[in-house]
């Protein structure tokens, strides 16, 4: 009786131990993990904010002088992007719905009624058009030319500023070699003053070189995708103005006769 009941004994001590070994393990295994996803999420947020962070320490250490003059650059073209894409976009018309109001207009109340559907519409294509109807009193060819100058007038109002955009395409990269040069300079002159060539002498000038460089051909890269659309949309709209000026003549010409 007394080896049952100490058989029994030890078998409950063993499905007991067991039990808590069991829990104690499973309590460990959840606590490493919630410990592991928070170090995670941790570690996730330190990245994200040391990006910032990091920017702002390669700039200062790339030097206020060329660095500011960099970021100068961007802000300034970024600022002639923007109102260049604003413009353009304002400038856009729907050319042939223009064009049939124009014709309706001039086959049910004529000139005048054309010149007021032109005024009522924004856009240099609409301008064209009334420069154009607005000599067709002196004849096909006076309007032909009023509307061949105002068409270049145009033009160039489209094309406004848009030499200053590619000006700081060329001029950041260029600024960026300009500190790449001073940099190594400064890495010779301090290796000259020690007598000694010591990588921790070299070390800061070649950092400074690399960051102007590396800050200039972003700057570049950047405006240079805006650089590309502001030509494309004026080319754009220049390929509309021609259509819709050789439209205007023949519309003109018919109603002539």
């Amino acid at each position: 009786m007394k080896r049952l009941f100490s058989i029994l004994a030890i078998t409950g001590m063993m499905v007991f131990g067991t039990a808590n070994a069991t829990t104690i393990a499973t309590t460990t295994t959840a606590t490493t993990v919630a410990t592991t996803i928070q170090e995670d999420a941790a570690a996730d947020a330190g990245e994200e904010l040391g990006f910032h962070q990091e920017l702002k320490k390669r700039f200062i250490e790339g030097g206020p002088g060329f660095m500011g003059i960099v970021l100068l650059c961007l802000i300034l073209g970024l600022a002639i992007a923007i109102e260049r894409i604003i413009f353009l976009n304002l400038s856009t018309t729907n050319t042939k719905k223009l064009t049939q109001n124009v014709e309706d207009a001039l086959a049910s109340g004529g000139v005048e009624a054309a010149k007021e559907v032109c005024r009522n519409t924004k856009g240099p294509i609409a301008s064209i058009f009334y420069q154009g109807l607005d000599r067709t009193d002196e004849g096909i060819e006076a309007a032909e030319k009023a509307v061949v100058a105002y068409g270049g007038v145009q033009m160039g109002q489209l094309e406004k500023n848009v030499s200053w955009i590619s000006l700081f395409i060329a001029l950041a990269p260029m600024l960026g070699f300009m500190g790449t040069v001073i940099g190594m300079i400064q890495a010779f002159d301090k290796i000259e003053a020690a007598g000694d060539m010591q990588p921790s002498l070299v070390a800061g000038g070649i950092k400074v070189a690399l960051l102007t460089t590396v800050f200039g051909l972003i700057v570049a890269i950047i405006l240079q995708i805006f650089y590309n659309y502001i030509i494309a949309k004026i080319d754009s709209i220049v390929n509309d103005m021609e259509d819709a000026s050789i439209t205007l003549m023949d519309l003109l010409i018919r109603n002539k006769k």
